[in-house]
Order: structure tokens, then C-alpha cells, then sequence
């Protein structure tokens, strides 16, 4: 289980037709959003909030490579299609709680910012038979995958990855729909 492209001597439309989304319905996605939930949080909390997370493709590479070599060293039977990522709403403590961030180098100017995390999800069988995506982190336990629960607390460390770059702070002029 290797991250690969798929870009082969087709075409781009031909070979990421299930990747795109016309760009009219991207625009209004992202202006519900912004006019609505932003507009909200702007209000509630008295900031400017970010709109947008950006996240450089070798840190994304190397964190899915990073899923899938810890999933095998613990399990060699996992396949790349029982894995995947979930995104996770968050948002960064208040610029007088930041003290908690001191083990995970974040600028101080994203006090309040709502940002992402992504968790790696391992597909499995519940107690009904139902195939499920669940959080896990291959290295909390030596022997087998640490499936997410109610009932566990989580170990002083997981596989996750939350750093990308905000926009605000950073200059929208780069986006195609700002």
C-alpha cells in the first residue's frame, strides 16, 4: 500500500471526472458558508474568522504515508480502502489560553481561528455487522489498531495533522474564489 499518483497519459478530465465539481457550485457552497456560519461566528466572537485552510501537498502525502505505514506495521492485512481521513471542525484557544499550544508550533495570530484536523479512520465491523469508518491511531497500542470510543480516553498522543495555513491571516489573493 503505496500513495501513487493516477495521472496517467489521458486526459484530466478523463482520469478526475469523480474529483470535480462544477465551479458555480463551489462558489455557492463557500458563500453559504461564509454568509451564514462564518457571518455567525464572526458575530459571536467578536473576530475575523478564517475562510479557508490551506495545506501544501508534500505535508499531505507524507501524513496519508504516514496512515498507511503505521496502519500495516501494525496490521500487514489492512488495505488502503479500509483507510481514510477524517476532517474534524476545530478552533484554536483564546490568545490567553495559548499556553496549551506550546508543543504544537502555531502562530499566536490564529487565537480563535477555526482550523481542521485530520484523524485517520480505519474501516470495521460493528456489534451489528455494519461496516464503519472509525478514529484510530495505529500507534497507541502495540498490537492493534486503537479504535475511537466513548468509553476510552485517548493516549498523550495521536496521528492527526492540523497545521495548514489560514486565510485570514494570509492574503486571499491567491484563491480562486475568495
Amino acid at each position: 500500500m503505496k500513495t501513487k499518483p493516477t495521472l496517467e497519459a489521458e486526459s484530466l478530465e478523463a482520469v478526475s471526472s469523480s474529483n470535480t465539481i462544477a465551479s458555480e457550485l463551489v462558489r455557492n457552497l463557500i458563500s453559504n458558508y461564509r454568509n451564514n456560519q462564518m457571518q455567525a461566528v464572526n458575530k459571536e466572537l467578536g473576530i475575523t474568522d478564517s475562510h479557508s485552510i490551506w495545506f501544501d501537498l508534500p505535508k499531505l502525502k507524507k501524513f496519508i504515508e504516514c496512515i498507511e505505514t503505521e496502519a500495516r506495521n501494525v496490521n500487514p492485512d489492512v488495505s488502503e480502502n479500509d483507510l481514510g481521513i477524517r476532517f474534524y471542525y476545530a478552533a484554536y484557544p483564546k490568545a490567553e489560553d495559548w499556553a496549551i499550544m506550546e508543543s504544537h508550533p502555531v502562530e499566536q495570530e490564529y487565537a480563535q481561528r477555526h482550523t481542521l484536523v485530520m484523524v485517520p479512520t480505519l474501516k470495521k465491523e460493528d456489534e451489528s455487522g455494519e461496516m464503519l469508518h472509525y478514529d484510530f491511531c495505529p500507534s497507541n497500542n502495540g498490537s492493534t489498531l486503537a479504535m475511537a470510543s466513548k468509553t476510552k480516553k485517548s493516549g498523550p498522543i495521536t496521528l492527526a495533522e492540523n497545521h495548514g495555513a489560514l486565510s485570514p491571516p494570509l492574503d486571499p489573493k491567491v484563491e480562486q474564489f475568495p
